[in-house]
């Protein structure tokens, strides 16, 4: 009887090692979005590729001829674009992955949906420009914007001299870039676009991406008091020059010299300048051309030259504009970058942050505020957009 146990225990033992069966790894399989041969693939959705049953050990993808930005994830099982993919062009993608069940190969071909109409914007700096250190950065696009994270995310800005700062929006169309404080001067600054193929509006995508840079020049503030009549220069801290000047007469709100940081805007000379809203003949018309002007808001302040010389240093007679002597008004006309803080103070009336660059008449906490990504709660799209030119003296 014992034998016979013993024989059985072999026969069990024996019977569940003949079931036993060696199971293969399933070999890696590459997916990616868009999908091959998708000829209206969404541009602002860039490109992802990834592995399953394995990681990827390549992807190169090409729009037009033109490498496509990407990194892997951190366990190599996904990959995508940096950024959005150009629009209304054919893009080819190779992959390859590896597993324990083997290798893969993917390659692919797509194209992106075309831009659309009204993806245009214009930049201020120019490209190269030499500026003040009040200098900010303007992008004003031809279509509102609905993406302002997006936007703000796809808009890169450099220093040589690295310094906090962020974008604002102004309107749905106009975002500004300032740093938190000035400028430090001598220094290269760059902006890099990335717009190509970002959704600026339903059917609407960036036409390109766009890199500029400029320059920081010598630092030059202005200080303009209205009550002295006087406007004192320094350029890198230092008085280099002490200018009798007559500002607006104060009179009425339109003839009062806006207080506050302002900053040089551009130059003229001369510059036609008619008053707002009158007609000829009617009481406080003009029409005159005036010399060596430098606009500092788009309320038609100017520190320019005018022949009312017994007035400068001595009274305000202005229609609201800085008036200098001609010798005067031509050294500062000939010295001043666009950028240049010019700081007025001594009246009632308060520039705005939206009349012409008085973006530093903002906090920094209030900057933050129009900024889609700094901002605690949601930006607010219907805010003026920044202010049409008109002339005053």
């Amino acid at each position: 009887m014992r034998h016979v146990g013993w024989q059985l225990t072999v026969l069990v033992l024996a019977g569940c090692s003949s079931v036993t069966a060696e199971t293969r790894a399933p070999a890696p399989v590459i997916t990616m979005s868009p999908a091959a041969d998708d000829l209206r693939a969404r541009p602002d959705r860039g490109l992802v590729v990834q592995a399953r049953y394995g990681t990827l050990t390549a992807v190169t993808a090409f729009a037009g001829g033109k490498q496509v930005p990407g990194a892997f994830s951190g366990d190599h099982t996904v990959w995508r674009s940096t950024w959005t993919l150009p629009p209304g062009t054919a893009h080819v993608v190779n992959a390859t992955a590896s597993g324990a069940g083997g290798a893969a190969r993917h390659a692919a071909r797509f194209r992106t949906l075309p831009a659309g109409p009204g993806g245009g914007v214009s930049i201020d700096p120019l490209p190269g420009e030499t500026v003040g250190v009040g200098m900010p950065i303007i992008m004003r696009f031809t279509t509102p914007i609905t993406d302002r994270v997006a936007i703000e995310r796809a808009l890169e800005v450099k220093s040589d001299k690295p310094a906090e700062g962020a974008w604002h929006w102004f309107s749905p169309t106009d975002v500004v870039y300032r740093p938190r404080r000035y400028w430090r001067p001598r220094q290269r600054v760059e902006l890099t676009a990335h717009l190509a193929g970002i959704r600026l509006a339903p059917g609407v995508y960036g036409p390109a991406d766009r890199t500029l840079a400029f320059t920081i020049g010598r630092k030059m503030t202005s200080t303009v008091d209205t009550l002295t009549h006087q406007m004192l220069v320094r350029r890198n801290g230092e008085l280099i020059r002490r200018v009798p000047i007559s500002a607006g007469k104060g009179t009425s709100f339109e003839y009062t010299t806006n207080s506050g940081t302002h900053l040089t805007m551009g130059k003229g000379n001369p510059v036609h300048m008619t008053s707002p809203g009158r007609g000829l003949g009617e009481p406080g018309y003009y029409d005159q051309t005036i010399s060596y002007a430098v606009r500092i808001s788009d309320s038609g302040e100017f520190v320019h030259a005018f022949n009312n010389i017994w007035a400068q240093g001595r009274q305000n007679v202005s229609h609201g504009c800085v008036n200098a002597s001609p010798a005067e008004a031509a050294w500062f006309y000939a010295n001043a970058l666009r950028g240049d803080p010019v700081l007025v103070t001594g009246t009632s009336r308060i520039l705005e942050p939206d009349n012409g660059w008085g973006f530093w008449q903002l906090s920094w906490s209030a900057w933050l505020t129009g900024s889609a990504l700094h901002a605690t709660k949601p930006v607010n799209s219907s805010t003026s957009p920044l202010l049409p030119h008109v002339y005053d003296m």
